[in-house]
């Protein structure tokens, strides 16, 4: 069929059949795109299940580190998919600050009874109890970074060589730099010029007695790398990963959540947003996002255009200098 167009006879034919081409490589375009990301992920998940499965052979007496964040989370679905259908040959660990926010405690607890598996939860009330971490304001303070003393207490309580934990190198830049198994001291301290090499993905993870690993399986995924898995696997999360309304402080540039340990500073004005969070811990240091993202796919999509990474763009003790995380780690942080 031919119809007049300013002056000159267009074929509807060619037009449909022109459409058609289009559609078709477009699809052809996103299945390749769609395959490519698969093997990727594919590609990252068999790494990590290779390192969970060096751990459980290599260290004696392990232990995976397990908040109810989206990364142990994921940590969860590849130690199943690395040692089920058997139990898992360490126990999960969780240092619990007593100010972390109640749908994370409430899922963490819910998914260790439906995996079946053992949980020991180190307590920092209980080290400020023994006297071992001191606060000024033990009501109201970051317990945040004096989780790296209970992390040591626990460990040495219970023996352990090996923490498996979920951070990646996308993060921060002190963890950017360092190992997948990242060796510590007797004193539990990270030494960023004392790493060993990791050539062909052959680790060296003999540590002698006090001494013992932490071990990152998921160094090399992004954010986005993590969500795309989350996609796939269908994973649970606590609600508040999610977008939801809840009211917040402006300051410095973040959302300070508003609760008892997070009061409105004088001059400070309150406000209920639609936010959602990127990463969980603890209450006194962690900030929601303005997002609407209420769907795993809405966050990839949002995810894949950000250009703050999660810590920067939440975390308030990360703010205080830009060597917060490497100083903390140094004293024996996760």
């Amino acid at each position: 069929m031919r119809l007049a167009h300013g002056g000159r006879q267009v074929d509807t034919h060619q037009i449909r059949d022109s459409l058609n081409r289009h559609k078709q490589q477009n699809q052809k375009a996103s299945n390749m795109s769609n395959i490519l990301n698969q093997r990727h992920l594919d590609s990252l998940e068999s790494e990590a299940i290779h390192i969970l499965r060096e751990v459980a052979a290599e260290s004696a007496n392990p232990a995976l580190l397990f908040s109810g964040g989206k990364d142990s989370v994921v940590l969860l679905r590849l130690a199943e998919k690395a040692f089920r259908p058997g139990k898992f040959p360490f126990p999960l660990v969780h240092i619990d600050t007593g100010h972390n926010f109640p749908e994370v405690i409430t899922f963490r607890d819910k998914k260790v009874a439906q995996l079946g598996e053992r949980l020991i939860v180190g307590s920092v009330e209980e080290s400020i109890k023994r006297g071992t971490v001191r606060l000024r304001n033990p009501a109201t303070d970051s317990r945040n970074a004096a989780q790296a003393v209970t992390l040591l207490e626990t460990i040495a309580e219970h023996g352990f060589d090996a923490c498996i934990g979920g951070a990646r190198r996308d993060e921060e830049k002190a963890r950017a730099k360092e190992r997948i198994f990242s060796f510590r001291d007797e004193f539990g301290a990270w030494d960023p010029k004392a790493q060993r090499p990791e050539l062909w993905d052959l680790y060296n993870t003999r540590v002698h007695p006090g001494e013992n690993m932490r071990v990152f399986p998921i160094s090399n995924w992004t954010e986005l790398d993590v969500w795309q898995y989350i996609a796939r696997e269908q994973l649970e999360l606590p609600p508040i990963y999610f977008a939801h309304e809840r009211q917040v402080i402006p300051r410095n540039g973040l959302l300070v959540p508003l609760t008892e340990l997070t009061p409105p500073r004088d001059g400070e004005t309150v406000e209920t947003q639609v936010v959602r969070f990127r990463t969980v811990g603890d209450i006194s240091c962690t900030c929601p996002v303005s997002s609407d993202a209420a769907t795993v796919d809405a966050i990839i999509a949002e995810t894949a255009i950000t250009q703050i990474t999660e810590r920067g763009a939440t975390r308030m003790d990360d703010q205080t200098s830009e060597a917060s995380m490497e100083k903390r780690k140094k004293a024996g942080y996760f």
